[in-house]
């Protein structure tokens, strides 16, 4: 029997546009970790579904001249190609437009109305004139009211993650006609999560569900007040569910999207004889039966940390044991973008170069965090050719040619330790499997891969067998060695690279299954030929594929409703960085120099930096302005930077801020510090290399 029971989803893919390379970080992040799991022995399930409801797939549908389920039918063999061919495996692949579905909707509905959480108000709603249709949330675009950040949807800024409603946006215009959207009145159902307000404080700062700096994040933005009530409805026409008994009202799609998760268990418990409850059910004791992962991204935390929990403990049903929140991918170092030409979409990728270099590469980036992670072409190229090539794939292609004849060696043979040592590595490696620090496991992989390469240099095969019989003994003992040390190595890179460890099964007759075989060698097995497990990448497919890229980039954002709408002149990227730095938060009043020049901002060192205990969010921090004058700041920034980290590091302070006395100390300063910025964290600003301590912003 397996030790654990597992159960991981990730988001759901909208089944209105096809799977691009910002979405792959999320879904080959969750399948590293259910393949690793598998490995283990554990049962460990994948589950998934497209998120098919909603206005846009309507519109879209009528727009094409078909209905919205042959829409999302084809929409589905895309996205589980392209799936495929990156080598993610679902053990179940639903649809939220299913019967289980649907029918989950409604009890989770009524465990809601059971609670009394339900409630029905009129709403001020945007209704385009011209399309002459209320608009969803997500074809109204306009300045987020909290911070002002501009081409925000209307349900949620992705730059400083507040929620409210469209209505609520400055400047709103409809992405479907490019009109200026018209307030008019709707009557909408809500729930009330205030009322779970006591459980949904605990769960998230108690229960180790959450990364620190997600629950901190939650806790200051959302916890310390009340929580808004949640619109849950939409008024016809919508492509969705009606809700039973509201005629003519249709469930948002956040509310049927997550219980799509309990509709793909139903679905996979139907066709394996299990019950839905004893994956998402409590036991006598409220203990869960099962552990429940979600992967995610930070743009969808709200959701998923506060609305979905509130769900399931209305229900009764098993809170996540883990909400697992990744960052956004950039290219080259700037968000995706279509009119630089690097908006990647997953088949164009797969059109051009090895998904197994992506997979690889996204590993090696991956720490189990929130910070987004970077995809440099060139580093991409270099990374993928020394590591995968020139490390481990050469490893085999080396040394496998003169074993062909002979198979492995009766008994292994004396190596040095070699292969002990990686064997011991085993523990660490699957502990950052574990945490998702994908990142770590690739550093010590390649650690055992550099050993063995420098084991293979020393003993030379290929000048052994030149020797002919003479040292033919020798070159098979080596040769083993260095093979099993390869095959090691490809244990521990199976949840990453399960294609060509497929191969390397082939080449050593024998599939890769168990995490304990790398504890073991082989012996007196056979070597079949040896084919090639992987090429090398190569800039011109790189170079080749932006051209696609750009081309395809060029017709999208030409054609975009929102830059076709009255008074546009040109194509614009509604991602370019024009705006974006000043739309982080609306201008304060203006200002004079004289204004300015009150405030002195100096570069300072952290020479020590200590944990508050009693304080929720605050670090104590001693700066050096330089020589003997320094500063003992408080700072709020507790949870998302260690103090370990700190020490050392040069930072911007408001230097001549009157001090002030706290309940734990006296403050005399304030770290210059950007909070709220489409990232649930704080981030330290930080000087040029070559800044010392004292000196002056100006």
């Amino acid at each position: 029997m397996p030790d654990r029971r597992i159960l991981v989803t990730s988001a759901l893919p909208y089944a209105n546009g096809h799977i691009h390379l910002g979405h792959l970080v999320e879904y080959i992040q969750t399948d590293i970790f259910v393949r690793f799991q598998k490995l283990c022995g554990h049962q460990a399930i994948y589950l998934c579904a497209d998120d098919t409801h909603g206005t846009a797939i309507m519109i879209r549908a009528k727009a094409e001249g078909r209905s919205e389920q042959d829409l999302i039918a084809d929409m589905r063999k895309a996205h589980l190609a392209d799936f495929n061919d990156f080598q993610i495996e679902f053990d179940h692949y639903g649809s939220t437009d299913s019967t289980a579905n649907k029918q989950l909707c409604a009890t989770m509905w009524q465990a809601l109305r059971k609670q009394e959480l339900i409630v029905n108000r009129d709403v001020q709603q945007l209704f385009d004139p011209e399309a002459n249709l209320f608009l969803a949330d997500r074809f109204v675009q306009g300045s987020c009211p909290k911070c002002g950040a501009a081409d925000q949807y209307g349900d949620s800024c992705e730059k400083c993650g507040a929620t409210y409603g469209p209505a609520e946006l400055v400047n709103p215009i409809s992405t479907l006609s490019g009109a200026t959207p018209e307030v008019r009145s709707a009557n909408h159902l809500f729930v009330t999560i205030e009322k779970l307000h006591d459980f949904l404080n605990s769960w998230t700062q108690s229960s180790d569900a959450l990364d620190s700096r997600i629950a901190n994040y939650l806790a200051g933005h959302f916890l310390n007040d009340p929580l808004r009530d949640w619109d849950i409805s939409r008024p016809s026409p919508y492509f969705g569910f009606e809700i039973p008994d509201a005629p003519g009202q249709y469930w948002y799609v956040w509310f049927d999207a997550p219980v799509g998760y309990l509709a793909a268990t139903q679905e996979w418990c139907d066709a394996h004889g299990e019950s839905l409850s004893g994956w998402w059910g409590r036991d006598q004791n409220d203990d869960t039966k099962a552990e429940i992962h979600h992967f995610i991204g930070k743009d969808i935390t709200y959701f998923h940390t506060l609305f979905w929990p509130a769900m399931l403990e209305a229900a009764g049903l098993a809170l996540p044991k883990k909400v697992r929140v990744h960052g956004f991918l950039t290219v080259n170092g700037q968000k995706m973008s279509k009119s630089r030409g690097t908006f990647i979409m997953a088949r164009t990728y797969l059109e051009h170069l090895d998904p197994s270099a992506l997979r690889y590469y996204y590993a090696s980036k991956l720490s189990g965090g929130i910070d987004d992670i970077d995809l440099n072409l060139d580093e991409f190229i270099t990374k993928v050719n020394s590591d995968l090539i020139g490390k481990v794939v050469n490893l085999a292609s080396r040394t496998a040619r003169w074993l062909q004849s002979t198979g492995l060696s009766k008994t292994y043979p004396d190596d040095g330790g070699l292969f002990d040592t990686a064997a011991k590595d085993s523990f660490e490696i699957a502990a950052a499997y574990e945490n998702c620090d994908f990142a770590r496991a690739m550093r010590i992989i390649m650690l055992a891969a550099d050993r063995a390469n420098a084991y293979v240099d020393t003993e030379q095969p290929w000048k052994l067998a030149k020797d002919g019989p003479a040292s033919a003994e020798k070159l098979q003992q080596v040769a083993s060695v260095a093979l099993n040390l390869f095959r090691q190595i490809m244990v521990y890179l199976t949840p990453v690279l399960p294609e060509i460890s497929q191969r390397v099964g082939a080449l050593l007759g024998g599939t890769i299954t168990k995490w304990e075989e790398s504890q073991h060698p082989l012996v007196n097995a056979p070597v079949n030929t040896f084919k090639p497990l992987m090429r090398r990448v190569d800039p011109t497919h790189i170079e080749s594929m932006l051209n696609v890229v750009k081309e395809q980039s060029v017709k999208t954002v030409s054609s975009h409703p929102k830059n076709q709408h009255k008074g546009s002149q040109s194509v614009q990227d509604t991602h370019s960085d024009s705006g974006e730095s000043l739309a982080a938060e609306p201008l304060a009043a203006e200002c004079t120099i004289d204004d300015f020049s009150k405030v002195d901002l100096r570069i300072a060192r952290v020479i020590s930096a200590e944990d508050v205990p009693d304080a929720r969010k605050l670090l104590k921090l001693t700066v050096s302005l330089g020589g003997d004058a320094t500063r003992t700041i408080f700072a709020g920034i507790k949870g998302f930077h260690e103090p370990s980290d700190l020490i050392g590091r040069l930072v911007v302070v408001v230097a001549n801020l009157a001090p002030r006395q706290m309940k734990f100390g006296l403050s005399e300063g304030m770290i210059v510090a950007g909070s709220g910025a489409g990232n649930p964290g704080v981030f330290l600003i930080s000087p040029d290399s070559g800044a010392l301590p004292g000196m002056r912003l100006r």
